[in-house]
């Protein structure tokens, strides 16, 4: 029988620098001999890709924060039904650029539909499906990174206000204080390859 695999997810604020850390914590694992499958949120999926579209285009009035919760939780769960379930019952590993926490971090506390509203309707889509860490990027200067990375030029959710942002970070500091086990505050500064190395202590005690 094969062992199933892990689920580990990034997260953070705006310009932490969760994208190349995927990459980079992935292919520390590769070096352990362990199958792993790269992918993202919103996305990650043939069906939540579009979605993601719909989400992080046109104006701010596009959506408001009901519907913006709901598409999200959409796209989620058609990306554990066609990637993320498949993967980890077949014993590999899964790391994903943004998961539920995000949901959780920017709908539920910083559009303020509350934390525990916003995790419901995902466990209704995902189930079970909680990573098995989570592992939320804290930078400082992480809006000014994003800012210049997108030429001041960032989609409909990463171009809201400071204040915005602002309780993002704050949401997920309660979200990690609320599930200590499973969500890790990391900090992001330094070189790329400290802040890969302290994602690698964050999740040594669920590797085989």
């Amino acid at each position: 029988m094969t062992a199933r695999g892990k689920f580990i997810s990034l997260e953070g604020g705006e310009g932490a620098g969760k994208s190349t850390q995927v990459k980079a914590l992935a292919a520390a694992l590769r070096e352990r001999g362990l199958d792993v499958v790269e992918t993202r949120e919103p996305g990650g999926s043939e069906g939540a890709e579009k979605i993601r579209e719909l989400l992080l285009t046109g104006d701010e009035g596009r959506w408001d924060a009901e519907a913006e919760a709901l598409l999200f939780a959409a796209a989620r769960t058609d990306h554990v039904d066609k990637v993320i379930r498949p993967a980890i019952l077949s014993g590999k590993w899964v790391l994903s650029d943004r998961f539920v926490d995000s949901s959780l971090a920017y709908q539920g506390g910083a559009r303020e539909l509350g934390i525990e509203a916003v995790r419901a309707i995902n466990a209704f889509g995902i189930k079970e499906w909680f990573p098995d860490r989570t592992l939320v990027l804290t930078l400082a200067e992480g809006g000014a990174r994003a800012r210049v990375r997108d030429n001041n030029e960032s989609d409909r959710i990463g171009g809201r206000s400071e204040g915005y942002h602002q309780k993002v970070d704050l949401s997920f500091r309660l979200i990690a204080a609320e599930e200590p086990e499973r969500v890790k505050l990391i900090d992001a500064s330094g070189s790329p390859g400290d802040v890969t190395a302290r994602l690698f202590d964050a999740i040594q005690d669920l590797l085989p």
